[in-house]
């Protein structure tokens, strides 16, 4: 049974992630972002990947011509390898999407970051010990942090004074201390959220590598 559970949770959170690239084509089209209003701040992260994602869309088109000519007098197989390729096609398409119309939000005493459809982090502003402006192109897996990286970069680390809890994509509940992302516009960002408790958001030191 509980196997089963876990199979269900796991599926539904990728036919919603499905649903959201999609539902993100149909946003970008009619240049509606996702969750900026009531004056609300949007901070967009897209700008640096387009060339990568239209570099990976390009390669995508050429392998769906290229097996269409070799498989052709294969139909059955020529039609299947059609609608994966097709499809894959749409995901490129639908995962820049959605990182251009789910942009992060400064909004009331919340910062809500997101990346893609994938991650989806609402921040209290009461909850940020400290936060700074802080380029790397290198990330380890550590329990409690989070690394939101475009393009291999995050430019902005957010230190919490108490955890927040984010949905992995497979559904599964994740404690988080430290977030680091990209932002298009970081230094601006980074003033605002300063802004909001100055006494405790004075910029920490840089991390020490271990020796």
């Amino acid at each position: 049974m509980t196997g089963f559970r876990s199979a269900h949770r796991i599926a539904r959170s990728l036919v919603r992630h499905e649903f959201l690239l999609l539902a993100g084509l149909l946003r970008w089209v009619a240049r509606r972002p996702h969750g900026v209003g009531d004056g609300g701040r949007a901070f967009g992260y897209a700008r640096g990947q387009g060339a990568m994602m239209f570099g990976f869309g390009f390669v995508c088109v050429v392998e769906t011509v290229t097996m269409a000519v070799l498989l052709r007098d294969f139909p059955l197989v020529h039609g299947a390898f059609l609608v994966l390729d097709l499809y894959t096609i749409l995901i490129v398409v639908g995962l820049h999407a959605a990182s251009v119309t789910r942009p992060h939000v400064l909004a009331g005493t919340t910062l809500r970051l997101r990346r893609f459809a994938t991650v989806d982090l609402r921040v209290p502003l009461d909850a940020v010990a400290s936060v700074r402006r802080e380029l790397r192109t290198t990330h380890e897996k550590r329990d409690g942090e989070l690394n939101m990286a475009m393009s291999s970069q995050t430019t902005v680390t957010v230190e919490l004074a108490t955890p927040v809890t984010y949905l992995t994509l497979l559904g599964r509940p994740r404690q988080v201390r430290l977030v680091r992302f990209h932002a298009d516009e970081s230094d601006q960002l980074v003033r605002l959220v300063r802004e909001f408790t100055p006494e405790r958001n004075a910029p920490s030191p840089l991390p020490v590598r271990p020796a």
